[in-house]
């Protein structure tokens, strides 16, 4: 009676471990907001972690490509349509996380940029001390939408140029003055509540999206656990917790 009692007890641990799977992430940067909204949530309902970790376009479809282990890669369609054919993600179930588009940001206090129109925001980057982007892939759109505006030339050296977003937000929370910047809107709303504001998105005449698509990885360690973190995000609930963190 006592092995019966032992082998069942043994059985239920076994079901549980292998129920309470860690959903290995890998995804773009754009998507952080809407993944830490979300996986507290899943991690609640089903009992499955999460982890992520955030790479540019490049770096994960160099990983993945590569063969890297994890479950589920959240990347720009153009890296994920270039993966898929080549068999490093599956086909079936992919999921459309969303658009990000390009906001501007600025600090709490700060005089704000009129974003209402491409002529207002022409106006205002005129008028500004410093004006703040990345040379990341979003930085090289703003650069090409201040040439179409006509002002690159004329901002010169109140143009400021960092290697990532991060950078943008740390030099306009420690700035000064009729400054502002570009961004992700996502990464934007990272900083809300450390002294950054979104003053809003690009004037949809000169908007620029990014959009993500959510994909199992073929070599997935825990494909089950991945596929209901797909469906999770799928859903009426998981749409609206990205949407509220930014993601269209």
């Amino acid at each position: 009676m006592l092995k019966i009692i032992f082998a069942t007890f043994a059985f239920i641990a076994a079901c549980s471990i292998g129920y309470a799977a860690e959903v290995r992430i890998l995804a773009g940067g754009a998507m952080q907001p809407g993944l830490i909204a979300a996986a507290p949530v899943f991690r609640k309902e089903s009992g499955h972690d999460i982890k992520v970790e955030y790479a540019i376009g490049t770096e994960l479809r160099r990983r993945v490509g590569g063969g890297e282990v994890v479950d589920l890669l959240f990347a720009p369609i153009p890296v994920v349509k270039e993966l898929t054919p080549a068999g490093r993600l599956a086909a079936e179930g992919q999921v459309m996380a969303g658009r990000v588009g390009a906001g501007v940001v600025a600090r709490n206090g700060a005089p704000l940029p009129d974003v209402s129109s491409a002529e207002a925001l022409k106006r205002s980057l005129l008028a500004a001390d410093k004006v703040v982007y990345n040379r990341a892939s979003s930085g090289i759109y703003i650069e090409s939408m201040l040439k179409k505006l006509g002002v690159y030339e004329e901002l010169g050296t109140k143009l400021v140029r960092y290697d990532d977003g991060i950078a943008v937000m740390h030099h306009l929370m420690e700035g000064k003055g009729r400054e502002f910047g570009f961004g992700g809107i996502t990464d934007i709303l990272l900083y809300r509540d450390k002294g950054l504001q979104l003053v809003g998105p690009l004037p949809e005449e000169i908007q620029n999206y990014t959009s993500y698509t959510a994909a199992l990885v073929t070599a997935a360690a825990n494909p089950d656990a991945a596929r209901a973190f797909l469906r999770y995000l799928a859903s009426p609930a998981g749409k609206a917790l990205f949407a509220a963190n930014g993601i269209q």
